[in-house]
């Protein structure tokens, strides 16, 4: 390995790795329709090579830097592994089979597309996955609205919108976890922190969905579609009210400030006592969903695919994509090539509200060319950590930014994993779509406008500035 004199990096080097990163992942993603993880892999070759060739590192002092980095994630990483959990043994219980039942019965001609997007909130709270709620739910609704005659963009914008509240807002997502742990803060600070800047903005994509969609008022709604998938869940499972205790209980914990591990322990634990007293399961069906997850045969494809899912099995592609992804970062904050990107760009953000625009920016920037929410949690994530605790700003801001620039605009990107996977399930193109997705515009404006006005932007006390400087 190179015994050469460390290097300071500076923008040139860090672009080397950086374009590589957009190059190999746009084709990899676009042309072969691949996973990110092995691209990404080779991107991280690209930022080791120019760590120890051009900056003079040792291979050692990089693989330091890529388990560090992976340490700081390792609560997010066990909290994923017992959300799968969680999300099969609720399926299992009847609990996420009872908040799509009550959901989805509040469908009304009038307010459809009102409807499809709080109860494609109501699905991806419950599962913690936009993708799950727009391959299941979105579609019937989907069809729905294009029976009434309605714009397929402004129904899969519902839908859309929908989905990623609760992608955002869900304990069970897993950009929910990541973002607090790229950030230095915990999970449920983060979601309290996303409060100030999601309600408002699902409030107003309500209100702007109710405008649009009441000259369908009165017009005649087909269930038939949505009575098949009632059928199917209410003869498969015991439905009650009873069962929505397992996520009210994780509301209430979110208030009472439980750490998160111990808290959706008891979720997991809760769910599989209800599967056993309302379901009739037993114990060893209790251990297999929390694996495998729940595998459901109703003979209605919607439904089955709906609740098949879950499990500690599940969450293994999106562990190791994190993992993967942090090693990248690992290394680009070792040679200090991420600290010469952020001095690049924190030259322009000398106030709260700028540092907040550039954290937003960065992280659609990095959405649109890397083509992966992930990537651009993580990347910019550690990037702008510190300036953030310079300025004595709480990181759940900086968490919230994250996803404000990051989750919420990745589905409006054809070409990045979650645009992709909208446009190749729903069938209408992220450009039909995004100018009704209201909720993942709405979220990284009202981010930016809060910053600058410095509503729920929360300052670090002396004392919890002192003790992160250490």
């Amino acid at each position: 390995m190179s015994m050469k004199p460390k290097k300071q990096a500076t923008l040139l080097h860090a672009l080397i790795p950086i374009i590589a990163l957009v190059l190999i992942l746009s084709t990899s993603i676009i042309v072969f329709g691949q996973d990110p993880h092995i691209p990404l892999i080779g991107a991280t070759i690209v930022a080791v090579i120019v760590g120890i060739y051009m900056l003079g590192f040792t291979w050692n002092e990089l693989e330091e830097g890529m388990i560090d980095t992976i340490k700081m994630a390792m609560q997010a990483t066990l909290i994923l592994m017992v959300i799968g959990s969680i999300i099969g043994t609720w399926i299992l219980s009847g609990t996420v089979p009872t908040m799509i039942y009550y959901g989805l019965q509040i469908l009304s001609p009038g307010i459809f597309l009102v409807a499809t997007a709080l109860i494609c909130s109501i699905v991806s709270l419950s599962t913690g996955s936009s993708w799950t709620t727009a391959g299941t739910v979105g579609i019937a609704l989907l069809g729905i609205g294009m029976g009434l005659g309605m714009p397929v963009g402004m129904v899969a914008g519902a839908i859309v919108s929908g989905a990623y509240f609760g992608d955002k807002m869900s304990p069970l997502s897993d950009t929910t976890n990541l973002a607090p742990a790229m950030a230095g803060t915990n999970l449920f600070d983060h979601i309290r922190s996303m409060l100030y800047t999601t309600v408002p903005a699902l409030i107003i994509s309500l209100i702007l969905y109710g405008i649009i969609g009441a000259r369908y008022a009165g017009q005649a709604l087909d269930v038939s579609q949505i009575n098949e998938v009632l059928g199917a869940i209410s003869g498969n499972f015991f439905i009650s009210p009873l069962l929505l205790i397992p996520p009210i209980l994780v509301i209430l914990i979110v208030v009472m400030k439980v750490p998160a591990l111990p808290g959706l322990i008891i979720g997991a634990v809760l769910g599989g006592i209800f599967a056993m007293v309302f379901q009739g399961a037993h114990i060893g069906d209790v251990i297999e969903a929390a694996h495998y997850g729940f595998e459901m045969e109703s003979g209605v494809d919607l439904v089955d695919s709906l609740l098949s899912r879950g499990g500690l099995d599940g969450m293994m592609w999106t562990v190791s994509l994190i993992l993967i992804a942090l090693a990248f970062g690992g290394v680009m904050e070792k040679t200090g090539m991420l600290h010469a990107v952020g001095e690049a760009i924190l030259k322009f953000a000398d106030s709260t509200g700028s540092l907040v625009l550039a954290t937003v920016l960065t992280c659609f920037a990095v959405n649109l060319l890397s083509g992966e929410q992930y990537i651009a949690i993580v990347v910019p994530g550690r990037m702008y950590k510190d300036a953030y605790k310079e300025k004595g700003i709480h990181p759940a801001v900086l968490s919230r930014s994250l996803e404000g620039g990051g989750t919420v605009t990745s589905a409006l990107i054809p070409w990045n994993t979650c645009g992709a996977f909208m446009m190749g399930t729903l069938g209408i193109h992220p450009f039909v779509y995004a100018p009704y997705a209201f909720f993942n515009l709405l979220v990284p404006v009202i981010n930016v406008v809060f910053g600058f006005t410095g509503i729920g932007v929360k300052k670090l006390d002396e004392a919890a500035q002192v003790d992160t400087a250490k």
